[in-house]
C-alpha cells in the first residue's frame, strides 16, 4: 500500500494556472501570497497564483483549491505523490501538481473538492490545519 499522509488547504485561494510566452518578463503580480509558482520552458512560462492577484487581461480557465502535503520527504523516499494522486486519478478528479525541495503541492478544480476530500480520506489520507467545509463540492461535478 501507499503512504498514508497529512495534507492542508492553503486558505488564501482560490488559485489561477496560467500560461504566457516563453519570453514574457516575469510579472510582480506572480509571486504574491502563501504560495506561487514559477515555471519557465522553452515554450512557456507558467504561472500558479491566486486568482485575485491576476490582472484584467489575464484569466485562468479553472478556479483551483491548493492540498500541501505535509512534508519534508526525503528524496530517497518514493511513491509519496502517487500514494496522494492515485484516489483523485482513480475517481476521475484532475490534478495540477507542482513539487519543491521539500514537499508536493496538489492543486484541483474547486468543483471538485469535496470528491477529492472524500477520496483522499477513504485512501487513509489525514487532512489538518485549514479545513475545507464538509458541505463544500459535495455533489460530482458534471463530467
Amino acid at each position: 500500500m501507499g503512504h498514508k499522509l497529512e495534507f492542508r488547504r492553503l486558505a488564501d485561494g482560490p488559485y489561477g494556472v496560467v500560461r504566457l510566452a516563453a519570453d514574457a518578463p516575469l510579472p510582480d503580480w506572480a509571486a504574491a501570497g502563501e504560495f506561487s509558482s514559477v515555471t519557465r520552458t522553452a515554450e512557456e512560462l507558467s504561472i500558479v497564483c491566486r486568482i485575485r492577484n491576476l490582472p484584467p487581461d489575464v484569466e485562468s480557465p479553472h478556479r483551483w483549491v491548493c492540498l500541501k502535503l505535509e512534508g519534508p520527504f526525503a528524496f530517497s523516499l518514493t511513491g509519496v505523490l502517487l500514494s496522494f494522486i492515485e484516489p483523485l486519478s482513480a475517481k476521475g478528479i484532475p490534478i495540477f501538481a507542482i513539487s519543491t525541495y521539500q514537499t508536493d503541492y496538489v492543486l484541483i478544480p474547486e468543483e471538485w473538492t469535496g470528491a477529492a476530500l472524500d477520496a483522499l480520506r477513504t485512501a487513509g489520507h489525514t487532512l489538518h490545519g485549514n479545513s475545507i467545509d464538509s458541505r463544500e463540492g459535495r455533489d460530482e461535478p458534471p463530467g
